[in-house]
C-alpha cells in the first residue's frame, strides 16, 4: 500500500496525481489497469508510470503528517485546498475537531457495514480454505498409506527371498535388495506425484477463495468510500471546518 501523499521531484518540478488525472483521463484509466489495486493509484510507481519518469530519475517524496501545510510542497498544498484529492484519501487532520465529529456521524455506520461485509467474506474464505486443506490432507494420507503398503510388501518380499536363499545369499540378497529399492523408489515417486497434485489443487482452491474474498472486500471498501469520501471533502470545502493552519 502506498502512502498518501506521495510525489516525485524532478527538474525542480513536483509530480503527483490528482483524482481528475486518475479517474478522468484516458491516461488515468490505463494507469488503473497498470496498478491493479486502488491503494497504489497515488504511489511513486503510479506517478512514475503516469509521467513516464524512469526509476533512477528524480527524488521520491511522501508525507502522512497533515498537521501543517509546511510538511508538503506548495503545489500539493494548493491541490489539497482545492479539493483535488477528493476520492483518494481522507486525511482527518485537515478538519477541526467539531468537523471531525460531524464526519464521524456519517462515517461510522458506513464503516460498520464495511467491517460486517468484510468479516462475512473472510469467514467464507476460511471455510473454503479449511475444506481444501482437509481434502489435501486426506489425499496425502491416502497416498502415504499406499506408499507404505507397497514399501512394506516389497520389504517383506526382500526378507523372504533373502531368508530362503541363504545358500546363494550374496547373489540373491543383492538382487532382492535392488528390487526392493526399485519398488520403494517407484512407490515414493508415485506418492510424491499424488501429494504434489493434491497440494496444487489446494493452492488453486485457496487462491480462488482468497480472490473472491478480496473482490467482496474491495467492493465493500468502495461502497464505504462512496459514503465517507464525499462527506469528508464536503466538510473540508467549507473553510470554517478546516484546521486553522489549512484555511
Amino acid at each position: 500500500m502506498c502512502e498518501f501523499v506521495s510525489w516525485v521531484e524532478l527538474d525542480n518540478k513536483i509530480h503527483f496525481l490528482t483524482a481528475k488525472q486518475i479517474f478522468g483521463t484516458l491516461r488515468g484509466k490505463e494507469l488503473q489497469r497498470f496498478c491493479g489495486n486502488s491503494d497504489d493509484y497515488t504511489g511513486h510507481g503510479a506517478i512514475r508510470h503516469y509521467y513516464k519518469i524512469a526509476q533512477h530519475s528524480g527524488i521520491n517524496g511522501e508525507c502522512t503528517d497533515f498537521s501543517k501545510p509546511d510538511n508538503f510542497p506548495a503545489e500539493i498544498v494548493r491541490a489539497i485546498k482545492d479539493g483535488k484529492f477528493r476520492g483518494l484519501a481522507i486525511p482527518e487532520e485537515l478538519l477541526t475537531q467539531q468537523a471531525r465529529a460531524e464526519y464521524e456521524k456519517v462515517r461510522q455506520p458506513a464503516r460498520a457495514e464495511y467491517k460486517k461485509v468484510g468479516q462475512q467474506a473472510w469467514a467464507e474464505y476460511e471455510k473454503v480454505e479449511q475444506q481444501a486443506w482437509a481434502e489435501y490432507e486426506k489425499v496425502k494420507q491416502q497416498a502415504r498409506a499406499e506408499y507404505e503398503k507397497v514399501r512394506q510388501q516389497a520389504r517383506a518380499e526382500y526378507k523372504k527371498v533373502g531368508q530362503q536363499a541363504r545358500a546363494e545369499y550374496e547373489k540373491v540378497e543383492q538382487q532382492a535388495w535392488a528390487e526392493y529399492k526399485k519398488v520403494g523408489q517407484q512407490a515414493r515417486a508415485e506418492y510424491e506425484k499424488v501429494e504434489q497434485q493434491a497440494w496444487a489443487e489446494y493452492e488453486k482452491v485457496k487462491q480462488q477463495a482468497r480472490a473472491e474474498y478480496e473482490k467482496v472486500r474491495q467492493q465493500a471498501w468502495a461502497e464505504y468510500k462512496k459514503v465517507g469520501q464525499p462527506a469528508f471533502w464536503d466538510l473540508f470545502a467549507i473553510p470554517e471546518n478546516r484546521n486553522p493552519r489549512w484555511r
